[in-house]
């Protein structure tokens, strides 16, 4: 891989602005990724990271700001930046009817350096599918082919645009150990994703967008904690919950939130919180139709930064 300079990160954007007719969609964004980290930049469907993440690729024009990748910039390094980035798109159309060794042939042309077909196959372990026609690959093989086609050229700095969406588990994971390998070799990765369990397993550092702006910024166990609590009590009851002044007074109660006819708790103290919201429950007669928990996350991060969830539009 060409080496970025060691003093200066892979990607820098300062007072970031993209308008539409009707919106806003990058309002004035700072961000930095640094070299070697895996970046995770997440939030809901319009909260601007598609259209940040086309105008760091250079397939969009920014309106206002600054921007730096690689310690290039588009307007001057087009050519030399093409040759150092690999991007995978959310939905990558190939050729269906070309093999899967004929794409990579086809893609590895582009370059004057990088990979053999033999080591981009072993890579992204699609040995056994080399002469398979792309349109009769699982979802997971065509996602781990679009990945190869992007390491095509041995790029310094990969772009995932929600990697793993629609994949079962177990491809999931199979195109972990891929970018595991990337990040091994010294590569950067910046990526999108609507799973909280990928960006823990991948990310060296999290951005939360909202609204065209980044709201948050640290590494997953610092956001996490960032919050107060560690864990998350959801309930539903029939009829009226009790007042928020009543649930927040319980002990280890950090916040209280409502969704979809639930209530989260967000508390410090799960072994407090559970039996005295069973007896608070009890003396007001109200019967549980729903009770669970579950460790705090980035989704509960964001929840507790927005009051809304990470899928909704």
């Amino acid at each position: 891989m060409t080496g970025v300079p060691t003093d200066s990160p892979a990607l820098a954007c300062h007072g970031l602005v993209k308008r539409y007719p009707d919106i806003v969609a990058v309002a004035g964004l700072d961000l930095e990724v640094r070299r070697g980290e895996c970046f995770g930049l997440l939030g809901p469907n319009g909260a601007g990271k598609t259209t940040t993440i086309e105008i760091l690729e250079g397939l969009l024009d920014q309106d206002a700001g600054e921007v730096q990748v690689l310690g290039k910039q588009w307007r001057t390094d087009r050519d030399e930046l093409r040759r150092r980035l690999g991007v995978q798109l959310q939905e990558t159309q190939l050729a269906e009817k070309l093999t899967v060794e004929e794409t990579l042939r086809l893609f590895r042309s582009f370059f004057t350096e990088g990979p053999t077909v033999d080591e981009l196959l072993d890579v992204v372990e699609l040995g056994t599918k080399r002469g398979s026609w792309v349109g009769k690959l699982s979802g997971g093989q065509k996602q781990r082919l679009a990945v190869a086609c992007a390491l095509a050229g041995r790029p310094d700095l990969l772009f995932l645009d929600e990697p793993t969406t629609g994949l079962d588990p177990q491809s999931r994971r199979q195109l972990w150990e891929v970018l595991g390998r990337f990040r091994a070799a010294g590569g950067t990765i910046l990526l999108t994703t609507h799973y909280m369990d990928e960006a823990h397993a991948l990310c060296d550092r999290v951005g939360i967008m909202d609204k065209g702006t980044l709201i948050a910024l640290g590494t997953p166990r610092e956001l996490v904690a960032s919050i107060g609590a560690e864990h998350v009590v959801e309930f539903a009851v029939e009829g009226a919950p009790p007042a928020d002044e009543t649930l927040r007074a319980l002990p280890g109660v950090r916040d209280v939130r409502h969704a979809d006819g639930h209530v989260a708790l967000a508390t410090s103290e799960l072994h407090a919180t559970i039996p005295a919201l069973l007896d608070r429950l009890r003396q007001d007669h109200a019967t549980l139709s729903l009770l669970g928990t579950h460790s705090a996350t980035l989704e509960d991060v964001f929840v507790s930064l927005t009051g809304r969830h990470l899928r909704d539009d």
